[in-house]
């Protein structure tokens, strides 16, 4: 009996995701746990894997088409089996856009429609703001390829670039000697007035990342009462134990400061498992793996992908695990679990020298803490000055989930496991 792979729902407000990449081919054996396809998100480019073993019998839907959450996008069968009749549903049509005002709006005349003997080799269409339409890993990998993809066709929707279509073109560029095609000459632009500080508040076109952000951090403020607490922690002695693990480790083995911070909330997390549920109007949802999302700055936004089972993890594996997560993230190369199975959310700043973040809660989880920059500090010890190391934390919680004194306990057990870090070793 063959079985359906369908587009998984990676995140509360996704609707719907673009077939990248597919691993597999029709015909090819599939075993549970084999990547299947690269999917393209709202925010990331995921890998999702296969839940059943099989052979893949059937693709419904192929690369650059887009795909609701929930359709079936290939099926897995026994080897030989009859495929059955499913087919993808046929896309909704778009509205269709009255450019003409558009352009007249910019000062030019419609184009001419091309006569029938003449052959139109359509470009890149460009988005509202001017930019041509990539995806965020496509953009990534032709700038750190130094590559111009202003001319390249796009093959997703509505001729957007994709990852391949990227690759196929430098593959190109180097097939020909390294020399990159010149992109076609610009048609002069109609003489316009200078643009004034004024005359500049024309709205720009948001990325699909900026927009689902846009969502779900008004979602989150709309439906979660949040209240927040902020403590100081006394990090002087996590950085001298810092120090000691480092000497002798490997540069995989490095642990940095958000690496005891992670390893801390998961241990705080054990103990106060409130702030590692999930509100549902029935009840609270407590979830047993304690799986820590850490904030990655993106060229387009910010997406948290998650450390899985914080819990059974000694801090050395979290710190590789950590760098792993972080640069595959940033290559677009994360599984669905790490992208969509988040209990509790770590953002940090302390790279930039801000002294406090507060932040905003990743729905559906129940909290999130703030982590400003470490910094030297005056502070009251034995009734004696003393400069020492201090960062910044700030808690913001559901208040539907916990109160203030039980975010305060939480918040408190973080700093006791900071302030005297040999727990963390354990």
């Amino acid at each position: 009996m063959a079985f359906e792979v369908t587009m998984p729902q990676m995140g509360a407000d996704m609707t719907e995701g673009t077939i990248v990449k597919w691993f597999k081919q029709v015909g090819d054996a599939v075993e549970r746990g084999e990547l299947l396809a690269e999917i393209e998100t709202d925010k990331a480019n995921v890998e999702i894997e296969a839940y059943e073993s099989g052979t893949l019998i059937k693709l419904i839907a192929h690369e650059g088409e887009v795909v609701p959450v929930g359709e079936v996008i290939a099926l897995l069968g026994a080897a030989g089996e009859a495929v059955p009749d499913v087919e993808r549903k046929p896309p909704a049509q778009p509205a269709k856009r009255d450019i003409e005002p558009e352009v007249k709006a910019a000062g030019q005349a419609p184009a001419k429609a091309p006569s029938a003997s003449t052959v139109v080799e359509p470009a890149p269409e460009p988005v509202g703001n001017g930019r041509v339409r990539i995806s965020p890993v496509a953009r990534k990998i032709a700038v750190e390829a130094g590559f111009d993809y202003s001319s390249v066709r796009g093959t997703g929707p509505d001729g957007r670039i994709l990852r391949k279509d990227v690759e196929a073109a430098i593959a190109a560029r180097g097939a020909s000697g390294g020399r990159q095609a010149p992109a076609p000459a610009p048609v002069p632009a109609p003489a316009a007035r200078p643009a004034t500080p004024a005359a500049a508040g024309t709205p720009t076109t948001l990325s699909k990342m900026r927009q689902a952000i846009a969502r779900r951090m008004s979602q989150s403020k709309a439906a979660a009462p949040h209240y927040y607490l902020t403590l100081d922690i006394d990090m002087t002695a996590a950085l001298e134990f810092r120090s000691q693990i480092n000497a002798n480790a490997t540069e995989e083995q490095r642990v940095s400061i958000n690496d005891l911070i992670v390893k801390a909330c998961a241990i705080a997390l054990e103990r106060h498992p409130k702030f590692n549920a999930e509100f549902h109007e029935t009840g609270l949802e407590m979830h047993e793996r304690i799986n820590v999302c850490i904030g990655v700055a993106m060229d387009d936004g910010l997406i948290a992908p998650a450390i899985l089972d914080c819990q059974a993890k000694s801090l050395g594996r979290i710190a590789v695990e950590a760098k792993d997560l972080i640069a595959r993230a940033k290559s677009g190369h994360l599984k669905a679990d790490e992208y969509s199975d988040g209990t509790f959310t770590i953002t940090n700043l302390g790279a930039y020298g801000v002294e406090t973040l507060i932040g905003i809660i990743n729905p559906p989880q129940a909290a999130i803490l703030g982590v400003g920059s470490v910094m030297p500090q005056p502070l009251v010890k034995d009734d004696q000055v003393v400069v020492r190391q201090v960062m910044k934390v700030a808690l913001s919680a559901d208040h539907r989930v916990s109160d203030g004194a039980e975010g305060a306990r939480f918040i408190k057990e973080i700093q006791a496991l900071l302030e005297a870090p040999a727990a963390l070793a354990l």
